[in-house]
C-alpha cells in the first residue's frame, strides 16, 4: 500500500513539475511576446508550451525570436525583450525545486536523478518510469536497511574467516 502511494505521489510530482513549469513559462514568455507586439504571439505561445512540456530548451525558441526583434523594434525595447526571455529562462531552475518534490517523502536528489536517467533511457516515457524506479527503490532499500542493520549482518552469526 505504501509503495502504491509512493508511486502516485512521485508520477503526481513529476507531471505537476513537467506541466507546471511548462505552463508558467510558456505564459510568461507569450505576455513577453505580447508586450513587444509580435503577431504571431499566440502560436509562439503554442509552441513554448509545447516545446516546455517535451523538456525542448526554450531557448531554441526564444533566441530567433529576440533576433527578429532586434532587427525590427528599437533597440532599448529589443533590450528589454532579451533581458525578460533570459529571466524566463532561468527561471526553470528555480520553478524545477519547488514544484519535482511535491507531496514525495523521497529526497529530491533521488527524484531528479531518475528524471533526467530516465528521460536519457526511455525519452518521454522514462520521464515518468525513471523516478517512480528510483523512488521504490529507494524506500525499498531504506526498508531493508531498517530491517538488517550493519550491513545485513546478525548479532548472532559467527564471522567467516
Amino acid at each position: 500500500m505504501q509503495l502504491g502511494a509512493l508511486t502516485a505521489a512521485t508520477i503526481r510530482g513529476v507531471a505537476l513539475w513537467v506541466i507546471g513549469v511548462a505552463l508558467i513559462q510558456s505564459l510568461l514568455l507569450g505576455i513577453g511576446f505580447f508586450a513587444i507586439g509580435l503577431q504571431v504571439t499566440g502560436s509562439l505561445t503554442l509552441v513554448a508550451i509545447l516545446a516546455g512540456i517535451m523538456q525542448v530548451q526554450l531557448i531554441l525558441l526564444t533566441l530567433p525570436v529576440v533576433g527578429y526583434v532586434f532587427m525590427t523594434e528599437p533597440t532599448r525595447a529589443a533590450i528589454i525583450f532579451l533581458i525578460w526571455n533570459v529571466i524566463v529562462g532561468l527561471s526553470d531552475n528555480i520553478l524545477r525545486p519547488l514544484m519535482l518534490g511535491r507531496g514525495v517523502e523521497v529526497p529530491m536528489l533521488v527524484i531528479l536523478m531518475g528524471v533526467l536517467g530516465g528521460m536519457i533511457v526511455d525519452g518521454l516515457v522514462g520521464l515518468f518510469v525513471g523516478p517512480v524506479l528510483l523512488a521504490v527503490s529507494y524506500v525499498l532499500l531504506l526498508e531493508w536497511l531498517r530491517q538488517h542493520p550493519a550491513g545485513g549482518r546478525h548479532s548472532n552469526d559467527e564471522p567467516t574467516s
